[in-house]
């Protein structure tokens, strides 16, 4: 293939790379006075980077020599972590103008394009090293972005253990690459894949265990979950927004795609790992949360108890499994991304954000709108139906019963059910309880209340409209890999 369709296939990481130099250069030169512009102009570049998706180019298959894919199913991770992160920008400005001395600074939007591209390459790589460098390059911006309020002692204590415990799994990441290099002689996927399904070595199957335990702790699946809780606590909310959609959309399609394209003969060496970390992902996840006084801790488990279903789908290894976990990400996104708008509106008389549950208390009376769109998140993050979250686990279960994993769906089912105790309880508070201190009211949310409400009218039977075309969609991405 020649190099004018090569560039071409990688215009989406060209047009961010690009992009965040120019943005920096534009941060360093404008200072504070250019955070706005630079702001606006990091989400066109988002919007630029989604619009060279549509050339035939984006479908190109491998190029540069198998280091990098370009297909369906990366084309449909990519759009999925743009629009997650132009929310990210989006919704930063208000949240950041406390007049602590730790505003917003144009480096945050630089950031998040610099993650974003990494993440791109992580969705498309064809090679370990690519895979990586992009999990590289988004990790040490996510650093960055977890401590961004520097004079904020959790903000700090969020990044420093984000990196600590970041590097550890980059380490335990690599040591199992080298040994799939090291038994394997090759670091392209097809050549990995070929390694696997001509032999079982003992150092074949190590270096299974390290990449996906590596993989795991990105996907922030248990038992490499732990850092989830306190950095979603403690960094900026616009960022724990960042994190809980657009890398955990990244991490799982690397997962996926690591799975089916480099150790897809292998399916029964890594099923059982990732049989495993599903089920300890739901359990935990839903019984963790029970206690959870704070919402954004809430949320941070309810991340853990989703990518243990998002597992499911992957466990079944087969074309409908990986397409369920498409669709699943789909609505996953939608239903963090709304959560947490409602979150950025909680704030008290003087301003300050307020993120204790029993703040909500008689929400459904003081902001019943807001009441309103959390329900319909919480009840579909439930799994109830008639709401979208309930499609996206009825699609997991379903590709592992057609895969022979009917105990696998059952063990799913019955984690469904206990998690939803905790999502029910968000709703108790907010329609039963007697009213706490209304929230303040803003007139600079006119943006915010608009994808809110985009998101939960998506969630809601609204939603069942756009089911068939997203199936589809869902459905060709995975054919890509199969």
């Amino acid at each position: 293939m020649d190099w004018s369709t090569a560039l071409q296939a990688t215009m989406p990481e060209l047009v961010l790379s690009v992009g965040a130099l120019a943005l920096m250069l534009v941060a360093a030169w404008g200072g504070q006075r250019s955070t706005r512009m630079v702001s606006w102009t990091a989400i066109a570049v988002l919007i630029g980077a989604g619009i060279s998706l549509a050339g035939p180019a984006s479908y190109a298959g491998v190029v540069f020599d198998g280091l990098y894919r370009a297909d369906a199913f990366a084309a449909f991770a990519k759009v999925l972590i743009y629009v997650a992160a132009a929310v990210s920008i989006v919704i930063a400005p208000r949240f950041f103008a406390r007049g602590d001395g730790d505003g917003l600074h144009p480096e945050y939007p630089v950031l998040i394009l610099l993650a974003v591209a990494g993440m791109g390459m992580m969705v498309s790589a064809g090679d370990m090293l690519t895979l990586y460098v992009g999990l590289e390059l988004n990790s040490l911006a996510a650093y960055v972005l977890a401590s961004f309020m520097r004079r904020d002692q959790r903000s700090a204590e969020a990044g420093l253990k984000y990196f600590v415990l970041g590097a550890l799994a980059s380490g335990i990441l690599l040591y199992g690459i080298s040994l799939v290099y090291g038994f394997s002689g090759t670091t392209l996927f097809p050549g990995i894949a070929t390694a696997y399904a001509a032999s079982h070595s003992l150092g074949l199957t190590f270096g299974l265990v390290f990449v996906f335990a590596g993989l795991a702790f990105k996907m922030s699946a248990v038992p490499f979950h732990m850092w989830t809780p306190d950095v979603y606590e403690g960094a900026p909310t616009p960022v724990t927004t960042f994190f809980a959609s657009a890398p955990k959309v990244a991490a799982v399609a690397l997962g996926v795609r690591v799975a089916i394209d480099a150790m897809g003969p292998a399916i029964a060496d890594w099923r059982q790992i990732v049989i495993f970390a599903s089920l300890a992902s739901i359990i935990f996840g839903a019984v963790a949360a029970i206690g959870q006084r704070n919402i954004k801790r809430l949320l941070a488990y309810s991340s853990i108890n989703n990518v243990g279903f998002l597992l499911v789908g992957l466990a079944a290894g087969t074309q409908a499994g990986v397409s369920s976990v498409l669709l699943y990400l789909l609505i996953y996104v939608a239903m963090t991304l709304g959560s947490f708008l409602v979150v950025l509106q909680m704030r008290d008389a003087n301003g300050d954000p307020v993120e204790s549950i029993d703040s909500m208390a008689g929400l459904s009376v003081t902001r019943p709108g807001l009441a309103a769109a959390m329900a319909i998140f919480m009840f579909s993050l439930a799994g109830i139906p008639p709401l979208l979250g309930f499609f996206a686990k009825l699609a997991v279960f379903q590709a592992a019963v057609q895969a022979g994993l009917f105990p696998l769906a059952v063990a799913g089912f019955v984690g469904s059910v206990i998690g939803a105790y905790y999502y029910l309880r968000v709703i108790k508070v907010m329609y039963f309880d007697a009213a706490a201190p209304a929230y303040q009211r803003s007139r600079d949310t006119a943006v915010e209340y608009a994808i809110l409400t985009v998101m939960a009218l998506f969630i809601s039977p609204v939603g069942w409209f756009a089911l068939k075309p997203i199936g589809v969609w869902t459905a060709a991405a995975a054919k890509a890999l199969f």
